[in-house]
């Protein structure tokens, strides 16, 4: 890091490149909420099918578990993307200074603490 300040052109760069890291995190937040709630509702549906009738063969893959895959897909999509964010961030952070704080780093965090809590609710009620 320079200690003179950044020129215009350098510092809209540097902006705009802050900004496509945050939307690059956004759209996998938005992904992996897709993916924990799929799996989420695919637990619930066979949970609520299975409920009205005795079934005769249990098939190969559970539903319960292909839901479980899919909540811990989300759950690992989230997690790696969060901390290429923040790799991301530290390396423009070394090359042109303090950035501000990251909205969608503080969303992914809360929304894996969700999807975390769908994982073990699924987990248990097997």
């Amino acid at each position: 890091m320079t200690d003179r300040p950044l020129d215009d052109s350098t510092r809209l760069a540097v902006e705009r490149t802050r900004l496509a890291s945050e939307r690059t995190l956004m759209a996998w937040i938005r992904t992996s909420i897709s993916l924990i709630a799929f799996g989420f509702t695919i637990f619930k549906f066979s949970e609520y099918l299975s409920a009205d009738k005795n079934r005769a063969h249990q098939p190969i893959l559970s539903s319960w578990l292909i839901g479980l895959i899919m909540i811990a897909l989300g759950l690992a999509a989230l997690t790696l993307a969060w901390f290429q964010h923040r790799r991301e961030t530290k390396a423009l952070e070394a090359a042109a200074g303090p950035m501000l704080y990251s909205v969608s780093g503080v969303m992914a965090g809360l929304i894996a603490g969700l999807g975390l809590i769908a994982f073990v609710l699924v987990l248990l009620r097997h």
